[in-house]
């Protein structure tokens, strides 16, 4: 049987010889018993459903550094790609130890430690998934290298690996293996450590290593759960009532944010007080998580929700024609039209108030005539109170011709046009995930959001259970508008039922 890559060694550093343990800082060893650099190799991006093929440790502890790498059988094939760029074969990991026969020693070696890594929370979802399958619980500080080059050099675009051993003139030993990854994280640290002011280097420590406080009632372990990708999450008071329900292209930094210590707004801090429970829902981008949000909170109306709660009052302007050819602006409802499928609506406004009060602004700016417009009255072919203020061309009296009026009465509209549905019927937005690992399918029609599917059956269900007329929802609207401008999804038209497909 070959025996798989796995040792320790203890050695001075090799690297920067001109570095002293003292530089790492007073405090920072004082709450941490070591510093652990840690990298790993896997067969893919998604810790939930790829394995980790290699280990490698640096650790650093008084003046001992000691190094420690191990291959791990992924007991799944590693894809073509993820060979070429590791050099990690099949056929390498065969006889490789089981991560659950690892779990043990490698508990022991992060325990006490802070565990440092690039793009951190991707090494330590995988280690804490790992763990969690093998019956074990990883809990450990960590800190990001990525993000730790960002506070020390924000003038900088790019911070990657690579960037940081070409920026740093780091002594790069092979690249995309465990231990030689983990090691340049090692250089990085011992050159910041010499070549930044202490005093700089420290807060930025500090900001970093900051952790959120933790709601009363909360359990400290549940923030750790919490992935950084695109979605929702939902606060939950006593007796299960919803307090918040958010969105986020960056799940667990948002949901952190919430809870900093200095609580800068007050809604977080009484919030905060009031939280027992929370939950998070996973989407594939940004236009699935701002969809579940609107939707959710219309549906559910959470206490600290208030921007997006349905607006029962919605409203918009409609050019009904008059006897003389002209038009006039008429207050219409949604509850009362199909805002999802009507045509010639100007403007979505939550109260007539608000509607009326858009529409003078118009008149205003354009020199309208309010009378025309029906915001206010008059004797016919008398001038109007904004024509004696030279506010009004003279449509009300003869001065300006009618259809010239109208003209530039639709001109001022047409910013507020809500735009016609494109298609003639219900659509899938696709939309995947960066790392390619997910996909959903935003199932929409006449600008009404019906759900999201990650299977095909699932879209289908989602038709055949769709009300005839969906409620239409103004920020769902905004959010589809501007996702479809972008083109960032791909619009798949859909037939009414699944037997149309086939036809």
């Amino acid at each position: 049987m070959k025996e798989p890559v796995r040792g320790t060694k203890c050695l001075p550093d090799r690297s920067f010889s001109g570095y002293t343990p003292q530089q790492t800082g007073s405090e920072l060893m004082a709450k941490h018993e070591k510093l652990i650099f840690v990298d790993l190799e896997t067969t893919g991006a998604n810790p939930v459903v790829d394995r980790i093929t290699e280990i490698g440790i640096v650790e650093v502890q008084g003046e001992q550094v000691s190094r420690w790498s191990t291959l791990v059988n992924p007991q799944v094939p590693i894809p073509p790609f993820i060979q070429n760029l590791t050099g990690i074969s099949d056929a390498m990991v065969a006889d490789a130890p089981l991560f659950d026969e690892l779990a043990e020693e490698l508990l022991e070696r992060l325990k006490g430690g802070l565990f440092i890594a690039h793009n951190a929370r991707f090494d330590y979802g995988f280690l804490r998934n790992a763990f969690k399958a093998a019956g074990h619980s990883l809990r450990a500080e960590v800190l990001c290298t990525v993000k730790l080059s960002r506070k020390l050099f924000p003038e900088e675009m790019k911070h990657n690996l690579d960037i940081l051993v070409q920026r740093h003139q780091l002594q790069a030993d092979g690249r995309h293996r465990a231990l030689a990854d983990a090691d340049l994280l090692w250089q990085f640290w011992s050159k910041m450590q010499r070549e930044i002011a202490p005093e700089i280097f420290s807060q930025a420590l500090a900001q970093l290593l900051q952790r959120p406080a933790t709601p009363t009632h909360l359990a400290p372990e549940v923030l750790d759960d919490i992935p950084d990708t695109p979605g929702i999450y939902l606060f939950y008071g006593e007796n299960n009532a919803l307090l918040y329900v958010g969105k986020s292209v960056h799940l667990r930094q948002r949901v952190l944010s919430h809870f900093n210590g200095d609580h800068r707004l007050f809604q977080d801090m009484r919030m905060s007080q009031q939280i027992h429970r929370l939950e998070w829902r996973e989407t594939a981008g940004e236009l699935g998580a701002l969809l579940l949000e609107a939707q959710l909170i219309k549906d559910l109306q959470p206490i600290h929700n208030r921007a997006l709660r349905r607006q029962r009052e919605l409203c918009a302007w409609r050019l009904y024609p008059l006897l003389d050819g002209t038009s006039q602006p008429a207050l219409v409802h949604a509850s009362e039209v199909d805002f999802g499928a009507a045509e010639g609506l100007y403007g979505l406004f939550s109260s007539r108030k608000k509607a009326e009060a858009s529409l003078r602004e118009i008149a205003e700016a354009h020199e309208l005539c309010l009378v025309l417009l029906g915001l206010e009255k008059g004797q016919p072919g008398k001038p109007c109170f904004a024509h004696q203020l030279r506010r009004c061309r003279g449509a009300c009296c003869g001065k300006e011709a009618a259809v010239l009026h109208q003209a530039r009465l639709e001109a001022a509209l047409a910013s507020l046009k809500l735009a016609t549905w494109p298609y003639p019927g219900p659509v899938a937005l696709v939309e995947k995930a960066a790392d390619g690992a997910r996909e959903e399918a935003h199932v929409v029609h006449n600008w009404c959001y019906l759900g999201s599917a990650a299977a095909e059956a699932d879209v289908w269900s989602l038709l055949e259970q769709s009300p005839a007329r969906p409620a239409f929802d103004a920020d769902t609207y905004k959010i589809l508008v501007r996702a479809m401008a972008k083109k960032h999804v791909k619009v798949r038209p859909l037939p009414r039922r699944p037997d149309q497909a086939a036809a």
